[in-house]
């Protein structure tokens, strides 16, 4: 469905110039590296009798060739928003009526012998499901500078669930989903406008985003949740494995909330400060035109790449 949706909002992939067939340097870019030293470089002009700038530029189409499209980044993200949009709501639908919501003490009455509802069971396979599909697309999806903290959230999280529902962990398990899905769909929701040039629905968006990312994942989780973890299971019953297990993966998910706390704090600041243009995690196209061109077209080359950086962030 995101497809015919970024027809009519008029989303459209930048055309990118390719780089051309070269044996000695897509062996480079393959088992080297992506971006050669200077070093290298003047080592690849001799091999294969090119100048410099022209090496470069090269390289910088191959890596451009490498990065997902406008329309890519659409599609996942407008996917993103639908499923955090219907996991929140089926999320407050199974809560909504539980004493545990309103009362943090009631997720441990009566612990561990604890009845499964249905609501809860379909509430954690689509959950499991979703992030177990992240984890296993990743080579596929867009690539970001945090691709390494992405891995790490994936497992910690398929850990958390995987470990909850084994222990029956399943009270306080839903309760950290809901809280995580409300934010994010403010988080793709606000990419799927800004790839759609929507740019004043796309900055409010982000404006409550970063609030509600705040709220739940600086001040919730780690002052309510968290502490429903580490304290109230102590009035009831000795620790044991799961009791630890549980609650350091739950650190590890505040320290890379704490970490993404940090981007979103830097592009508050530009879009307060400066001006906002993109992603702090995104992997931005990288100017691909040749230095000819570069003298021949300067004013058309600078609004271009203008455009094209608002278009491609995030």
């Amino acid at each position: 469905m995101a497809t015919p949706l970024a027809n009519v909002w008029g989303v459209k992939d930048h055309v990118r110039l390719t780089a051309e067939p070269n044996a000695i340097l897509e062996k480079y870019f393959c088992s080297r590296a992506r971006v050669p030293s200077q070093a290298d470089v003047r080592s690849l002009c001799k091999k294969i009798s090119w100048p410099e700038k022209r090496i470069e530029v090269w390289f910088r189409r191959r890596r451009n060739q490498e990065r997902a499209g406008l329309r890519k980044r659409f599609c996942e993200a407008s996917w993103r928003c639908v499923f955090y949009l219907f996991a929140f709501v089926g999320g407050v639908i199974a809560l909504h009526d539980k004493p545990w919501l309103y009362n943090l003490k009631e997720v441990w009455g009566g612990f561990p012998k604890q009845s499964l509802l249905p609501s809860q069971y379909w509430y954690y396979l689509l959950e499991m499901g979703f992030y177990l599909s992240l984890l296993l697309s990743l080579t596929f999806d867009v690539k970001r500078k945090d691709f390494k903290e992405q891995v790490i959230h994936h497992i910690a999280t398929l850990t958390l669930l995987s470990f909850s529902w084994i222990s029956n962990y399943i009270r306080i398990g839903t309760l950290v989903m809901v809280v995580h899905d409300s934010a994010d769909i403010l988080l793709e929701g606000a990419k799927v406008f800004n790839y759609a040039n929507w740019q004043r629905t796309a900055n409010g968006m982000f404006m409550v985003f970063t609030f509600l990312f705040v709220l739940t994942r600086l001040v919730i989780l780690p002052f309510w949740l968290i502490h429903c973890t580490w304290v109230y299971p102590l009035e009831r019953f000795d620790p044991f494995f799961g009791y630890y297990f549980f609650n350091v993966m739950l650190l590890v998910l505040q320290m890379l909330h704490l970490y993404w706390a940090v981007l979103i704090s830097r592009m508050l600041y530009k879009f307060i400060f400066s001006k906002l243009e993109g992603d702090d995690r995104s992997d931005e196209e990288e100017d691909d035109s040749d230095a000819l061109k570069e003298r021949n077209h300067k004013p058309n080359h600078i609004n271009v790449s203008g455009g094209r950086g608002r278009a491609n962030g995030h």
